[in-house]
């Protein structure tokens, strides 16, 4: 039998095997309206596992009973997603606990942010609120979003991303803990600037004092001088040193805003490595609502430590056609080895095919949590 018999042999057997497909769909789709009118769940792990351990027995060799396995966990996943899309048709997706708004209440609200005045993070919150707002600032991130829980304030502004040294973890983290949502962002170009009190020349300076990352961030201009590097916990904190103290033999490296508010001079800027360095902040708030606008949705899950159990939940964004735009894991407090994921992707709540992939998730994952749509 040569090649071309063999290719024809394989097309009749692929031609069955859509046959079988579509035949065994349909069984599918009726059994997705029999569960419509009684109210059972579509995802049954236990009959899965089952039905797994069954087709397995029916394969001759160990390469069969593998391969045979990978198949229908896909037939079954696209049968769960058939099931899904008619419950999203029928109106059956449940409400999710969101609710849109037209636009977001920047007026006469009241807003904090982590670190002294002058911090990158207050750039962003003036950038996106204006500076008609009562400001309040606080040492930590888990202050911040503490006083978003507590009533002390509407929105908070939290880095959450830098594009050169990555995310934030410490804000990944206090998204699942606290009941605060995303429901803006915010990007500011990160332009460190050598900053002094009025009159200092370089050749004075002996002492400079910034954050860890922000001194990593300029070693190529801090490489050409002798000076001693000193951390703090804040850029704003350094300037702030600075101003303060009014010696022209220490200097910080912080933001231009930061010189602005403390009265300093710009040295030198910017002084950093990199000259497309920025940081996306979030704006977070206590309340479960979106804008009727919103084009991007931020999720995260937990999922059971299993080969493929992570290629099964993206295959949600893959079959409603949404676009994944970024995924992240952290560990899981407590498990060692095990690891929650953070993903965001375009759309919005209102949109059938979110909620049909969220409705997967939601039956699929472990502690599925919607952090926002911004």
């Amino acid at each position: 039998m040569d090649l071309q018999e063999l290719r024809k042999k394989i097309d009749g057997i692929d031609s069955r095997i859509v046959e079988l497909y579509e035949e065994r769909m349909d069984v599918c789709r009726q059994v997705a309206e029999y569960k419509i009118e009684t109210g059972k769940n579509v995802f049954d792990k236990v009959r899965e596992e089952e039905k797994l351990a069954r087709v397995r027995a029916m394969t001759h060799n160990d390469f069969n009973s593998k391969g045979i396995t990978e198949l229908f966990e896909q037939i079954m996943s696209m049968s769960r997603k058939l099931q899904y899309q008619l419950l999203n048709e029928k109106g059956r997706t449940g409400r999710l606990p969101f609710f849109p708004v037209e636009d977001l209440d920047t007026q006469k609200v009241r807003v904090v942010f982590q670190g002294a005045e002058g911090a990158y993070s207050q750039a962003a919150m003036v950038r996106f609120f204006g500076d008609r707002i009562d400001s309040m600032h606080v040492d930590s991130f888990r202050d911040a979003m503490g006083a978003l829980e507590e009533g002390s304030a509407d929105f908070a502004v939290l880095p959450i991303e830098n594009s050169t040294a990555g995310i934030v973890s410490e804000i990944y983290d206090l998204l699942v803990e606290f009941e605060n949502y995303i429901v803006g962002e915010q990007i500011i170009k990160i332009e460190h600037c050598l900053l002094g009190v009025p009159g200092t020349r370089l050749e004075e300076i002996r002492t400079v004092y910034s954050h860890p990352q922000s001194l990593m961030q300029s070693s190529r201009f801090l490489g050409e001088h002798s000076w001693q590097q000193i951390s703090m916990p804040n850029n704003a904190f350094a300037a702030r040193k600075v101003a303060e103290e009014k010696r022209t033999d220490q200097a910080a490296i912080a933001g231009a805003y930061a010189g602005k508010v403390y009265g300093l001079e710009v040295l030198a800027c910017p002084v950093n490595n990199v000259s497309s360095n920025s940081t996306r902040f979030i704006i977070v708030t206590n309340q479960k609502i979106f804008k009727r606008d919103a084009k991007k949705v931020s999720i995260c899950f937990e999922i059971p430590h299993e080969s493929g159990s992570l290629y099964h939940m993206l295959s949600h964004f893959i079959y409603n056609d949404l676009n994944m735009t970024k995924i992240e894991s952290r560990p899981i407090e407590g498990r060692a080895w095990e690891y929650r994921f953070f993903i965001d992707f375009e759309g919005n709540l209102e949109d059938g095919a979110v909620k049909n992939a969220l409705r997967g998730l939601r039956e699929e994952a472990s502690n599925m949590k919607i952090l926002g749509n911004y």
